[in-house]
């Protein structure tokens, strides 16, 4: 086998699927998370409050205020450990009444450009109920596995108490 001696002392094991890579330099760390709630409202009053972008700081504390670019782009201003940081946000799927998907893009000019994407689904329990699930991803620190139940129990509370 030509070339193949070059990688015999190479470390080429990939991650598991629930493994953090490794941090090397300065790089922030990744954190990945998934969760799920049963909200008592309809799927489609349900995905339709999600796409209301400009209410995330209602449920997810972080984030202090939302500003819409166009029908894709948002502003975001977020506070993660007494820092400030704003992040343009993209819409990069929508389903609806399914799925929606989103990411920050990067500043090229900030010195810590920091990631984020998620994903939400919505699924139809019946015709008065909908189970929503979120997977977040973020480099902006704070243990994103203690911050997503806290998101979704908010936004169940927000969505049922405007249906009322």
């Amino acid at each position: 086998m030509a070339g193949a001696p070059r990688f015999q002392k190479m470390n080429t094991r990939a991650s598991a699927p629930n493994e953090s890579m490794p941090n090397k330099g300065n790089r922030p760390r990744i954190d990945t998370a998934e969760g799920s709630v049963a909200v008592n409202a309809p799927v489609a009053a349900v995905y339709k409050r999600w796409l209301a972008f400009e209410d995330f700081p209602k449920f997810i504390p972080v984030i202090k205020r939302v500003r819409k670019l166009d029908a894709n782009h948002f502003i975001a201003s977020l506070v993660f450990n007494g820092k400030q940081h704003e992040a343009t946000l993209e819409m990069m799927l929508r389903v609806p009444e399914r799925r929606l998907a989103w990411r920050t893009l990067a500043d090229h000019r900030a010195l810590d450009h920091h990631f984020a994407a998620g994903v939400v689904s919505f699924a139809s329990l019946s015709h008065r109920n909908t189970c929503v699930t979120l997977k977040l991803t973020s480099s902006f620190g704070g243990a994103v596995s203690r911050r997503i139940d806290k998101y979704l129990h908010n936004f169940k509370r927000l969505i049922e108490k405007s249906i009322r």
